[in-house]
């Protein structure tokens, strides 16, 4: 059986060259506050996928941290890390994922037409969202940096993904530094507090900005799309203290699934 290029490689010198010397590569993303140089390559047979290389050591500790995430949660919404790869220049590392089709809704076209889309596709992305996030849950982990950034979404396969959920870990656990990687937008206050404990209730105030911001049309928040038991639903779960939010993922879950059936 013949080895593959990107999955049964245990060790490059560097990894544009290497790619280079394997297939095509279609995409490069160099410019990455994350201190990550990724690439869009397609092999031979066609198949295209997608190599993240930690260029910092706090790249690198991302990655590590990743890795983890990625043997703990799996769903079908969360695009995984199915290979690591030893990078012998500079002693670094790189994670092979498969590519996936679309647009990044952190981008103010991609997001403006998004919320254009008819209300029921946009539910169904939420919905999407929220039970990846059941399987977060169930094992354990919270969401870190959960922003528009990670959710990428195919307009013509009316599909979405989640991407580059690196800062997810296992919790709850308490924060020792000033405040969490993540976007204003979407962080509970808790994550801005040296010593708050980070758990599942940080992720639902994540998931209910989501909600908030993206069945908005616009980013000022005064178009609101649903209806007003799901606004409900959004406002308890962005309350700034953890304790009147919702209990975990699961409870948010069926109150909007309940709030969106009635709409």
């Amino acid at each position: 059986m013949t080895a593959h290029p990107l999955l049964d490689v245990d060790g490059i010198p560097a990894v544009e060259p290497y790619l280079r010397s394997v297939g095509e590569v279609f995409r490069a993303f160099r410019e990455q506050d994350s201190g990550c140089v990724s690439y869009g390559v397609q092999l031979p047979d066609g198949a295209r996928w997608f190599v993240k290389e930690a260029t910092t050591d706090r790249a690198r500790r991302s990655l590590d941290r990743a890795w983890s995430f990625h043997r703990a949660v799996r769903h079908p919404v969360i695009v995984p890390q199915l290979h690591r790869i030893a990078v012998r220049d500079g002693g670094r590392t790189a994670v092979v994922m498969p590519w996936h089709p679309g647009d990044l809704l952190y981008g103010a076209e991609a997001r403006s037409r998004f919320r254009t889309l008819p209300v029921p596709r946009i539910l169904r992305a939420l919905d999407r969202i929220l039970d990846a996030h059941l399987a977060v849950e169930a094992a354990s982990h919270v969401a870190v940096d959960l922003y528009d950034g990670a959710f990428l979404y195919d307009f013509d396969a009316d599909a979405v993904h989640l991407i580059d959920l690196d800062e997810y870990r296992p919790g709850p656990f308490v924060l020792t530094e000033d405040r969490l990687p993540g976007s204003r937008r979407y962080m509970a206050p808790e994550e801005w507090r040296r010593g708050s404990v980070i758990d599942i209730r940080t992720t639902v105030h994540a998931l209910s900005r989501t909600a908030r911001l993206l069945l908005d049309a616009g980013d000022d928040e005064r178009a609101w799309r649903g209806t007003a038991g799901q606004l409900a639903v959004v406002e308890r779960g962005t309350r700034a203290d953890p304790g009147e939010r919702f209990a975990g993922v699961r409870e948010l879950a069926a109150a909007w699934r309940a709030a969106s059936s009635v709409g």
